[in-house]
């Protein structure tokens, strides 16, 4: 029994999908596609970017991610974090998270 197929049978849901590899292979190499990456997506999965960002979210969460490419995952859930960061500092600048005047 080989290493994978001994951790498939540990955890199946903690196993990456070809899907999920291929998600986490055009990360990394989507900019040498022309055109621009919501095309990119479109012809490469079928999918819409928003389910696509959905499904990466998703994937990005998961510790077999990590472990199939560890500086990828970090990079993306590091550029994730800063976004987050960056709408929450939006939003308290454009006093959104300020008690409404008819309140």
């Amino acid at each position: 029994m080989t290493q994978v197929e001994s951790r498939e049978q540990q955890n199946p849901a903690e196993v990456l999908s070809e899907r999920d590899r291929n998600i986490l292979g055009f990360e990394c190499a989507w900019w040498q596609q022309p055109g621009g990456k919501e095309e990119a997506i479109r012809q490469t999965f079928g999918l819409s970017p928003a389910r696509y960002y959905q499904l990466l979210n998703d994937l990005i969460d998961r510790r077999a991610a990590l472990e199939y490419d560890p500086m990828l995952v970090k990079r993306l859930l590091r550029v994730r974090e800063e976004r987050r960061q960056a709408r929450q500092r939006r939003m308290s600048h454009t006093g959104i998270a300020e008690e409404s005047p008819n309140a």
